[in-house]
């Protein structure tokens, strides 16, 4: 049993990873084959919404949290000067001025506008942008920031998106822009944010593309706010991978197991309540949630435990109880084979 507690951590199959995976110890990356870290440059016109900018930049600086190691670095440039003020009516010091960004490693440079930005750029201006786009480096936008791209003629042939009020001017700009009326949009080596809540979902877009769903999956669970109640301690535990597209089967065992932390069900109740075979739920969790219903129902437990030690003080022996574990012992022993840490080792909140 002490070899046991001493193994590697198992790598979460189920669809409660995303969940848990900013607190997973050693199991998200290969120090074999380190990520890639993009540079990313962000270009802030004078009255930039401050919302998109913020937004694109909480995915991925989340992004770099849930992975634990750097996956982006960004950096932040003015047409010129060293300040920008938002439309908020902050300055914001940048790094630098865009004639003298170095663009030999750049990987993705993204002018953030917004409802008061002036969009007639200079020519050193466009003339820097060019000289960018020649390098391959991806080139976006957040809310009416394709104007300046489009003036530098980098979104000939390209669909791409713009706040409304902006829309009309560029239809008369550049007619070779295909403009849509979507939030964001990705055309191969062009990104786009028509506002301020759609800068995140572009972000997480092309955040999917480079790491994948699970990672976004990740990074959802940490920034979703309307979420926040749930981790409360009063609150019931939340089954994160509910789908309508679930059979009504599924859906209410995963809803009684939700429902049951305390005092969890037998796979044998749980068929039972939800009137059906136990081999039949074998059936349908190793088909649209690739485990076990025990390993997903252990999961659903950890999960909460983790939120509990996380959000409260309470003893480590009232968590275990609260999460169905019968003894401190038995909790601690399956929580370190889960996190790759001890219960006793969580952050918990301070009074």
């Amino acid at each position: 049993m002490g070899d046991k507690a001493r193994q590697a951590p198992r790598s979460f199959d189920s669809g409660l990873r995303h969940s848990n995976q900013a607190y997973l110890q050693g199991q998200l990356s290969d120090d074999a084959h380190p990520p890639i870290c993009r540079r990313i440059a962000f270009v802030l016109l004078e009255h930039f919404s401050m919302m998109a900018f913020t937004g694109a930049v909480d995915a991925i600086v989340t992004a770099n949290l849930v992975s634990h190691k750097p996956l982006y670095r960004f950096e932040t440039y003015a047409l010129e000067g060293a300040t920008v003020r938002s439309d908020l009516g902050i300055n914001i010091s940048v790094d630098g001025a865009l004639p003298a960004l170095d663009a030999n490693d750049l990987d993705i440079l993204i002018i953030c506008g917004g409802f008061r930005s002036k969009l007639e750029p200079g020519r050193p201006v466009l003339e820097k942008l060019r000289e960018v786009a020649r390098r391959r480096v991806i080139l976006g936008s957040l809310w009416n920031g394709s104007y300046l791209l489009a003036h530098a003629g980098l979104l000939d042939g390209y669909s791409c998106t713009v706040h409304p009020d902006s829309r009309a001017g560029l239809e008369e700009l550049r007619p070779q822009v295909r403009l849509l009326p979507n939030p964001f949009v990705i055309d191969r080596d062009r990104i786009s944010s028509a506002g301020a809540n759609s800068a995140l979902g572009m972000m997480l877009a092309v955040i999917r593309h480079h790491h994948g769903e699970e990672m976004v999956r990740g990074i959802e669970e940490i920034l979703s706010c309307d979420r926040t109640l749930d981790d409360l301690p009063d609150s019931p535990m939340p089954t994160l991978v509910d789908n309508p597209t679930f059979p009504d089967v599924l859906q209410n065992v995963l809803q009684l197991m939700k429902s049951n932390i305390e005092e969890p069900l037998s796979i044998d109740d749980l068929a039972l309540h939800a009137k059906t075979s136990r081999r039949q739920i074998d059936r349908l969790f190793q088909r649209y949630m690739n485990t076990t219903p025990s390993r997903y129902y252990l999961e659903t437990r950890l999960t909460r435990a983790r939120r509990l030690l996380q959000q409260t003080n309470e003893p480590i022996t009232t968590v275990a109880i609260a999460c169905g574990f019968t003894s401190a012992p038995h909790f601690s022993r399956c929580y370190r084979e889960f996190f790759g840490m001890s219960p006793s080792q969580v952050g918990r909140r301070r009074p």
